[in-house]
């Protein structure tokens, strides 16, 4: 009997697997193929406002045109990521399709006029409209809808990053502080690795990093010793650095935001002054690169996530917190766009700089602040430390989890998604 029930069983796995399968495979190559035309056209913007330094004093008229288009059109989906989260959590009014196109088209002109911001948000807002959307046209349940709507989140974060791996695990990390369902474990892979995939298909190709550093050759000739414990302790400082910083820039971008609302009685006045405030700040700081994603080495004066890898890279001090603040105003004050992106940098040039201090690789600690920040701020050490063996290799894991997990310990119970919900708590 227990041999014929063990079977069935299988047999259930098996119909599961495949229903899913194909449930989710619609989900994936709309998303993928979305994410594909939004990172082109922010290619495109991005390019646009080097060419034309002008269109940064356009960036006050763009936020209003902004506050339009969400008042007319928006209604729920202005509440973004936290919107499905909080439909994963308690099903309600579902998703709205309209989320898609609204924030793809509102993104873009954030990066065109000057805005610092990313594109994680926008690929997740992607995906979870159009799983919402795909659900209730199948006429799926609400459980069913709530593992779609998982899956959106993983396909719209796979593809934006080319890290499938890791956008299914975030999916489910990222919705409760010290809990994770696996319910939606496979279903969120297949939807990851398919909108990779898809997203690759049309052409897109993502930024490669390297960290070139390969380990202490003393240390490594040790037969019991399997890292460096030096380097180790600095990993450690570093990691605890990473995790306050992760803390600065929720609190800065909430408070922002609270501010704005408690002291600016007219709405769409915040992001005309959020931007007149950016085009100060960016004379103040002297330079435009902290503008928009921050990313390429092509930017006008070299200082960016890339150059952030090299020891000789135009990085100061103090580029991680002219980016913590210009993303912070940008995202607070009404403007629409993720917040990874400028965490990647954040926690790049960080690396960069703390390396520097403490007589570390500066690739590697580049590489851990990516990363790490990445995890104070979402509260999710797993996915954050697979992502960096998706985009750096496997040579220093352990350094990874050490960074990544001591960032997500200091960082407190805060982060940058509302709807996050606290399930555990870090420390008893």
């Amino acid at each position: 009997m227990k041999k014929i029930t063990s079977s069935l069983e299988q047999f259930t796995v098996a119909y599961q697997l495949l229903r899913w399968t194909v449930l989710v495979t619609p989900v994936a190559m709309i998303v993928g193929s979305l994410v594909a035309l939004f990172l082109w056209l922010l290619d495109f913007a991005t390019h646009v406002r080097w060419q034309h330094e002008w269109l940064l004093f356009g960036l006050p008229v763009a936020g209003v045109l902004i506050y339009w288009l969400y008042r007319i059109g928006g209604r729920d989906a202005e509440k973004g990521n936290n919107l499905i989260m909080e439909e994963i959590h308690q099903p309600g009014g579902g998703v709205p399709a309209r989320m898609a196109p609204l924030v793809l088209i509102t993104t873009i002109i954030t990066h065109l006029f000057g805005g610092s911001a990313g594109r994680e948000g926008t690929a997740v807002q992607i995906g979870g409209s159009m799983a919402g959307l795909i659900g209730k046209k199948l006429g799926l349940s609400a459980p069913d809808i709530r593992i779609l709507l998982m899956t959106g989140i993983a396909a719209g974060f796979g593809a934006v990053f080319g890290t499938p791996l890791t956008g299914a695990v975030f999916a489910l990390e990222v919705l409760a502080i010290g809990v994770m369902r696996y319910d939606a474990l496979v279903p969120c892979l297949i939807a990851a690795v398919f909108a990779d995939i898809v997203c690759s298909a049309w052409g897109i190709h993502h930024t490669h990093y390297t960290i070139g550093y390969i380990g202490n050759a003393i240390t490594e000739s040790i037969p019991f010793l399997h890292m460096d414990l030096l380097l180790l302790a600095k990993v450690i400082v570093a990691g605890v650095a990473f995790g306050m910083s992760s803390f600065l820039f929720s609190k800065l971008m909430h408070n922002i935001k609270h501010l704005a609302k408690t002291y600016i009685k007219i709405p769409w006045l915040i992001p005309v002054i959020g931007g007149i405030v950016i085009i100060g700040l960016s004379y103040v700081a002297g330079t435009r690169d902290y503008l928009g994603l921050g990313v390429s080495s092509k930017s006008p004066d070299g200082i960016s996530i890339l150059a952030a890898f090299d020891p000789q890279g135009n990085i100061n001090d103090w580029s991680w917190l002219w980016k913590l603040v210009f993303t912070a105003i940008t995202l607070g004050m009404g403007f629409k766009g993720g917040e990874v992106t400028p965490l990647f940098f954040i926690g790049a040039a960080l690396g960069h700089t703390l390396a520097l201090l403490l007589g570390a690789p500066v690739d590697l600690f580049a590489g851990l602040g990516f990363i790490a920040v990445f995890a104070g701020a979402t509260n999710t050490p797993i996915a954050c430390t697979l992502m960096g063996v998706e985009l750096f290799g496997t040579s220093h894991v352990l350094y990874f989890a050490v960074a990544c997990f001591t960032a997500y310990y200091f960082s407190g119970h805060s982060g940058i998604y509302g709807a996050q919900r606290l399930e555990v708590q870090k420390l008893h």
